[in-house]
């Protein structure tokens, strides 16, 4: 560390900090400049006691109210905490990230991350959705697991990288409406065997970076219940509300 802070001045002589999105300078590198920054949608006020779905700033803070969504189908998670709703600026963020393969934005968003995660109380496993294997060989990294990794780092609890094994390939779920998505991932995803003893009794934070219908989130979930896990909070970057799905889907289209 000590290194890296007495270099610090001759990597931003020789490579100026910019802003990610827009390129224009900025104080230091992993940071936005004030106009992109405005532009991101940051969840505030009162949020669902359930699901943490912002449901605007009418209410009082100390309200605690319950979304439709939740009351139609109670949630199997135990909370979702996003940086960002998703709009323009987030989904160019994450693309960046994950297909421009600027892997040096991770720092940043997962310290954006932490910013809306509630404290962890005891101990906790911080667990990636994982990629297929060929996905991962094409991309040569998880986002997730990037994300989970400097989460872990920040709150100090344990990294279980490969907790989850997405053992079947599927096709990109971008455009899909929710039931689609839940039938192609039936069945995709599971507890890593190997990981099985030490996930039976744990909390697990489930870390990804964009959470749209809810599908792939969801398939985790019953993984790690059906593997034992006692409780499992989820952190994204970025969270695509259900009624924003099919104007974002004409729009700026969705990741997969």
């Amino acid at each position: 560390m000590k290194l890296a802070s007495a270099l610090t001045p001759v990597i931003d002589f020789v490579f100026p900090p910019r802003c990610p999105l827009c390129g224009d300078p900025v104080a230091a590198h992993g940071g936005l400049c004030l106009g992109c920054w405005d532009k991101l949608a940051v969840p505030s006020g009162t949020c669902c006691t359930l699901c943490q779905r912002p449901m605007g700033e009418r209410y009082g803070a100390d309200a605690e109210l319950i979304c439709a969504p939740c009351m139609a189908d109670p949630p199997k998670h135990a909370g979702i905490a996003a940086a960002t709703l998703y709009n323009e600026p987030s989904r160019a963020l994450v693309l960046a990230f994950k297909h421009g393969r600027r892997i040096g934005l991770a720092p940043m968003m997962a310290r954006m991350m932490l910013t809306r995660l509630p404290v962890l109380e005891g101990e906790w496993l911080v667990v990636p959705v994982p990629l297929h294997r060929w996905r991962l060989m094409r991309r040569g990294f998880n986002q997730s697991a990037l994300l989970a990794r400097e989460i872990a780092r920040a709150t100090g609890q344990t990294l279980v990288v490969d907790g989850l094994v997405r053992h079947r390939p599927t096709p990109s779920l971008g455009g899909l409406g929710r039931k689609a998505r839940a039938r192609i991932l039936s069945g995709a995803i599971a507890a890593h065997a190997g990981r099985q003893a030490r996930l039976k009794g744990a909390n697990v934070l489930l870390v990804d970076d964009v959470m749209t219908s809810g599908a792939t989130t969801n398939a985790c979930i019953t993984a790690l219940r059906k593997a034992g896990a006692t409780q499992v909070r989820i952190a994204c970057f970025a969270r695509v509300l259900d009624e924003a799905l099919d104007s974002l889907r004409e729009s700026v289209g969705l990741p997969a």
